[in-house]
């Protein structure tokens, strides 16, 4: 009878402190902070360690096959309380509920407002919590996150930004953005930048970012180019010297470069696999860029309607379907990397017979993905080049969408995620989210 009071007594203080934290959270939201590791859910890191062809759940030991989506503006978003990190919530929600596993976004904004890194080394607690959020948020819905650490592009500052700040420090460094690669006072601002990423304590989770299961690998950079050296040799050197630089600080997570993927000009055997003879002039390599000892995995973009705008469907399918067979190859006979499509983008045009463009050349990679990982080669999945949620003025491009409003491509998601599973049934992939599983009743077994 003593012993049933005891456990009585012990049910009831375990409810009454979960009802209070619950209204403290309900009330106070982000300001009040409670471990919320607590409530997370448990996740394994993924390697390529027993494949070269595909992601591996070091948790469960079964392969992964990825669909995922880009949502670049998760951190600028989180970081203000309210509406706008409730978008951030609901795209999470939202991308969990379309059976997706993983999605790419910015750890990165130098300079301007609401930067990060206001300055070399000196960053903005207020937007670094925000980082933190979106790192824990991720993690309670099982999404796992690609993180980019700079940009190759001005948006968010980027490389031309850390060239601006040596400059003003009285470097003797050239204005060509290019610099970057090159001058060692900068190479030595990007470490430290990264330095601080990786051994940064998440506020919401006390986590360190570098033993984040929730963190599926880093980005050395989104898209880098290196136009004024056409021989790609600083770029290439740039890529091992920062990889290396990673893998010193944190052997866990995997690490890809941020490629589009474009073969430089030594590669003239894969010449007319560019969509142009400019994309050989970019001082970037998709082989020999990927070899590179610290680099997990190969990644690649693909934008029909940018790179070749003038060409009908028809030649952007056929365009497509040879750009992805090519870089699966190298992946699989070449490199020995699985391959991840981190960008795959294309304009809402017209209607043709009842079907977007759009949705025509977004089923192209996901039917090569899907054939690829039904033979355990190196095609590992693609991200839809970008979702959204209602409310996000400013934030969108000619590429996004808010899936749902678009019947047709979210079905083509779903369907998607739902047989990369089908392969993968009985690892995490395998297994229900939640009640509301897009895939329940299409995976034999549940």
């Amino acid at each position: 009878m003593w012993d049933a009071e005891r456990r009585k007594a012990l049910y009831r203080s375990i409810l009454g402190l979960a009802s209070i934290l619950a209204i403290l959270y309900l009330n106070f939201g982000d300001k009040f902070r409670f471990p919320v590791i607590l409530w997370q859910p448990r996740m394994g890191f993924i390697s390529t360690v027993n494949s070269s062809h595909l992601f591996i759940d070091q948790e469960t030991g079964h392969p992964l096959a990825i669909n995922g989506w880009n949502s670049y503006w998760l951190m600028d978003q989180s970081i203000w309380a309210g509406p706008s990190r409730q978008r951030v919530s609901e795209m999470l929600s939202r991308g969990a509920g379309m059976g997706m596993t993983v999605c790419r976004t910015w750890a990165f904004s130098d300079g301007g407002p609401n930067a990060l890194q206001t300055s070399p080394g000196v960053f903005d607690e207020r937007v670094f919590q925000a980082l933190d959020f979106v790192i824990a948020e991720a993690r309670k819905h099982r999404i796992r996150l690609i993180l980019s650490l700079v940009n190759n592009l001005n948006a968010f500052g980027g490389k031309a930004q850390y060239v601006r700040w040596a400059q003003a420090a009285g470097v003797n460094v050239t204005s060509t953005p290019d610099s970057f690669f090159s001058d060692s006072t900068i190479k030595g601002y990007y470490k430290d930048y990264v330095k601080t990423i990786l051994t940064r304590k998440n506020s919401y989770s006390r986590v360190k970012y570098s033993e984040e299961p929730a963190i599926f690998a880093w980005e050395l950079m989104n898209e880098p180019r290196c136009e004024s050296s056409s021989s790609a040799a600083i770029l290439q050197a740039w890529i091992a010297e920062m990889a290396a630089f990673i893998k010193s600080l944190d052997q866990k997570h995997l690490l890809t470069v941020g490629l589009e993927g474009f073969y430089g000009p030594k590669t003239s055997e894969r010449a007319g696999v560019n969509p142009g003879v400019w994309a050989d002039s970019l001082g970037s390599d998709f082989i020999k860029n990927s070899a590179i000892e610290h680099i997990d995995f190969a990644s690649v973009h693909a934008y029909p309607d940018s790179w070749i705008p003038n060409a009908d469907l028809e030649e952007k399918v056929k365009y497509l379907s040879r750009w992805v067979d090519s870089h699966v190859s190298d992946g699989e006979y070449i490199l020995k990397k699985p391959v991840l499509f981190t960008e795959v983008g294309s304009s809402l045009h017209g209607q043709k017979q009842g079907l977007y463009d759009r949705d025509v050349l977004l089923k192209t990679v996901y039917d090569k993905i899907y054939q690829s990982t039904k033979k355990k080669q190196a095609g590992a999945g693609a991200l839809i080049w970008q979702l959204m949620v209602e409310g996000l003025e400013g934030k969108e491009d000619e590429f996004s969408l808010v899936a749902w409003e678009h019947p047709s491509t979210y079905k083509l998601i779903v369907e998607q995620s739902c047989r990369l599973r089908r392969e993968f049934e009985g690892g995490e992939m395998g297994r229900k989210i939640s009640h509301s599983d897009p895939c329940s009743g299409l995976i034999p077994g549940q």
